[in-house]
């Protein structure tokens, strides 16, 4: 892969990681539109480790402070929203990622290699998650803050994160914040679980495919082009929804789902 794609690819990574619209779908249509060389499974693994690195410096002091409050919970057997928090999350992560690699072997066999049917599952699955996204934004309250979130909620929203593991077009962001909303978590804090949920996850992910990593320019830009635009998206994010919605998101799923069933019937 050249530079300049995995420059794109990696700014792509960035924009799509952390809002509600699928960076995986991205990342496969973007090479398949413009007649690229595939995505190889090292480049994703890099382009992850970029986003991975914007959650880590962008919530490095709630971990550090979720890490303290854990910690004391059990040692020091001292109460706090933050240890409470942590010991949520931990729970949450476990099932999700083993849910995570059972749907996976089966999306593979389901989906197989032919292209323009990924591209169709792909394009299906962004406008009907769009349509469920407006539909649980629009219709569910905000009642539920980030302090107040319980463990079933937390566990119900991280093993969401499995589906959009195994079907490209999903989102992880999108189905996460999609489940809090109709949990009745308000709209900011459905973000800031969706993003505290990721980090773990993705970092076993990271893991478990590192042996396909190898070093070299292009990827070591694609890391750097994605850490970039994450952090700027993250900061985004947040403060566009302490009063904006999800709708734009939710239409914009919709309409580039449309587009590219088009551009598979055309193909």
């Amino acid at each position: 892969m050249t530079v300049t794609h995995a420059i794109i690819l990696g700014i792509v990574q960035g924009l799509t990681e952390f809002l509600p619209i699928s960076s995986s779908g991205h990342l496969n249509v973007f090479p398949w539109l413009f007649n690229w060389e595939m995505l190889s499974e090292g480049m994703d693994v890099a382009l992850h480790i970029g986003t991975l690195l914007a959650l880590v410096i962008f919530f490095f002091k709630d971990w550090v402070e979720l890490l303290k409050g854990g910690y004391k919970q059990i040692v020091k057997k001292e109460s706090s929203t933050e240890g409470k928090m942590f010991w949520y999350l931990v729970i949450a992560t476990i099932p999700a990622g083993i849910l995570s690699l059972v749907l996976d072997k089966i999306s593979e066999l389901i989906v197989g290699d032919d292209i323009n049917f990924q591209m169709a599952i792909i394009a299906c699955t962004l406008i009907i998650m769009g349509i469920i996204l407006y539909y649980a934004d629009k219709k569910s309250k905000s009642s539920v803050k980030y302090n107040n979130i319980t463990l079933k909620q937390t566990v119900f929203v991280g093993m969401s994160q499995a589906i959009a593991a195994a079907f490209p077009g999903v989102s992880r962001s999108g189905i996460t914040m999609t489940v809090a909303r109709f949990l009745k978590i308000d709209r900011e804090s459905a973000a800031k679980l969706s993003f505290m949920l990721a980090m773990p996850i993705t970092l076993a992910a990271v893991i478990f495919d590192l042996a396909s990593f190898e070093f070299n320019l292009a990827l070591i830009l694609g890391i750097l082009a994605s850490f970039i635009t994450g952090v700027i998206v993250i900061k985004f994010l947040l403060d566009y929804l302490k009063k904006g919605s999800f709708k734009i998101f939710a239409i914009y799923r919709v309409v580039i789902g449309i587009i590219i069933l088009a551009v598979c019937i055309i193909k």
